[in-house]
């Protein structure tokens, strides 16, 4: 009996980018006065309806870190799912999600970080992945920085390295990279 096999070939960045998808702006949506009055919220919504484009993102993404060596993609609630399973998809790794507090359901570790007003607190269970591993945090936005140095926080209490942080959008004007400035950052989109 004869096996099949197919053989998935990952474009690499310079063809991504070729192919014309460069211009990830024009499918991120501005809504004024959401979630409150005074912000602008980025809608990522049409990006992601498009099937093109999302594919372009993850391609872009994923070609960034397949050299790398990851091992586990960490998303972080809720968006980052989005990206973080089609991102384990491309590069053929696990999934592990990073939740509200009291969203896991087993033994879990938690990290506390400052938003505007107040705290938050993410969770990841304790055995999301073998001591060593090495790991991509995958969101959709890098605002004040504060849930992707929380969930840096929770991979290396598990003993693991953060081999870097894939994001969508970044908002420069919040400086949230700061936070985690020694980290190699890939975004594809700035405002």
């Amino acid at each position: 009996m004869a096996i099949l096999m197919m053989v998935m070939r990952h474009p690499p960045i310079e063809q991504i980018w070729s192919e014309g998808m460069t211009d990830f702006t024009k499918f991120i949506r501005d809504i004024p006065d959401f979630p409150t009055p005074g912000i602008v919220f980025k809608d990522i919504t049409p990006l992601l309806k498009d099937q093109r484009a999302f594919r372009g993102a993850i391609d872009a993404m994923a070609a960034h870190y397949r050299p790398k060596g990851v091992d586990m993609i960490v998303g972080i609630d809720a968006r980052g799912f989005i990206f973080g399973g089609a991102l384990a998809y491309q590069l053929d790794v696990g999934f592990v999600p990073v939740r509200k507090s009291g969203k896991l359901p087993h033994h879990t570790h938690e990290a506390s970080y400052d938003l505007e007003y107040g705290t938050d607190t993410l969770a990841i269970h304790q055995d999301a992945f073998p001591t060593g591993s090495r790991v991509l945090i995958s969101d959709d936005v890098i605002a004040t920085g504060g849930t992707i140095a929380a969930s840096i926080n929770l991979v290396e209490k598990l003993g693991s390295e953060v081999v870097g942080i894939a994001v969508l959008i970044e908002l420069t004007e919040l400086k949230g990279r700061e936070k985690f400035s020694d980290y190699d950052v890939f975004s594809l989109i700035e405002f």
